[in-house]
């Protein structure tokens, strides 16, 4: 990690009707309608998406689900993001197939609890939770903001309130960070796929009050309107998977930290919580948050590691950023004694045998408030009182 002080930092974030998203949030439709039948289902569902085609392949454990029943969800997730376009639509033009089958035997053996072995990891891996004080939620500021720009704009463009404006979109935000702390915005960047009836103008007008309503005004002090790039390419009406294919797992950076901390390589959308790329950066995430709203770090980095097959994380890596070696030892203490990072261990911690998968597909699956169903659990801070 960088010991600079004074630097710029940029983060992206993409929008619901994004390609890749459209197919995060297929993919995830797929695991909550399983768990939704059996909260054991097993689930790995890859989608890809392309001009008036939707294809999902994958594996599956649990409850017989007519594929019919799928499909006509995978229209309702189309309809709800809001593609009605000729090249991509909820209707009968998007020609949907299922290529869903069981999951391999091996990998089943390996996960399986038996007598003599508790439940083992769904596959090898590293995966990385991050928490910092930059913002209320404990996120990154540059993805935070550009996770709201979006989400501000969907919610108008949903309601009416926001015409032309389609739901392929994209934001970045660069700070610039005095003393390693986000001191003020240096430039904006939004596309937006648009209707044909509006010129460029129209679209940087419509789009401006998503950038200041997003961003506290302390940050944006003295920025230059130069600095605010609205669709820098010009015309973007074919946009959507008509524009380009979309595909599971492509946004990880975009789910996570905005490139703030590191990433494990494996991505959350389409696994059932048994695969530890999904659940124990979840859990990992749920761990730096505590830590550093306890207050006794400014920023927390966690590092957890996995065999398939072996319930107990192999290493648990943990950097505080203030070389206080004595605190760092006293931190990892805790989280030995008071976490079970086992797989069923999270899941129960965390009550992630449920179907709350499909809204974490777009807008990040962090810095999210808690529902009352459950999801976003790992984004509770009711364990600051170990690490205080």
């Amino acid at each position: 990690m960088s010991n600079l002080k004074n630097f710029f930092f940029t983060s992206e974030s993409v929008s619901e009707g994004h390609p890749d998203k459209v197919s995060d949030r297929i993919s995830d439709m797929v695991v909550d309608t399983y768990l939704s039948a059996d909260p054991y289902s097993r689930v790995a569902c890859e989608t890809l998406t392309t001009t008036n085609k939707v294809v999902l392949a994958g594996e599956v454990r649990g409850p017989k689900i007519n594929k019919d029943e799928i499909i006509s969800k995978v229209r309702n997730c189309i309809k709800d993001i809001g593609y009605d376009q000729d090249g991509f639509t909820w209707k009968e033009a998007t020609k949907i197939e299922c290529h869903l089958h069981s999951q391999s035997a091996d990998i089943a053996m390996g996960v399986d609890s038996s007598s003599n072995k508790d439940e083992g990891a769904g596959d090898q891996g590293i995966m990385f939770g991050y928490a910092c004080n930059e913002t209320d939620v404990f996120m990154p500021a540059p993805i935070h903001y550009s996770h709201k720009i979006l989400r501000l704009m969907a919610e108008d463009r949903k309601s009416g309130k926001l015409k032309n404006i389609e739901p392929d979109s994209k934001s970045q935000v660069t700070f610039e960070y005095i003393d390693g702390k986000p001191f003020k915005v240096k430039s904006v960047v939004i596309s937006s796929q648009h209707s044909a009836d509006i010129n460029q103008s129209d679209v940087r007008e419509l789009l401006k009050p998503y950038m200041l309503n997003s961003i506290p005004k302390k940050f944006m002090e003295g920025f230059n309107e130069d600095e605010f790039y609205v669709n820098p390419t010009g015309n973007f009406v074919i946009g959507g998977p008509d524009g380009d294919c979309g595909l599971t797992g492509r946004k990880i950076i975009v789910d996570t930290y905005g490139g703030a901390a590191p990433h494990g390589g494996g991505a959350f959308s389409g696994k059932d919580p048994t695969k530890v790329d999904r659940s124990a950066a979840y859990a990992a995430r749920y761990i730096a948050k505590n830590i550093v709203a306890s207050k006794i770090a400014n920023k927390c980095l966690i590092q957890l590691a996995y065999a398939i097959g072996v319930s107990k994380p192999l290493s648990i890596y943990v950097d505080l950023f203030d070389e206080d070696i004595n605190k760092n030892k006293f931190v990892i203490e805790k989280i030995n004694e008071n976490f079970d990072l086992s797989p069923r261990g999270i899941r129960e911690m965390l009550g992630l045998n449920k179907p709350i998968y499909e809204k974490t597909a777009a807008y990040g699956h962090f810095g999210r408030t808690p529902e009352k169903d459950g999801a976003f659990s790992w984004e509770n801070t009711d364990k600051t009182n170990i690490f205080s």
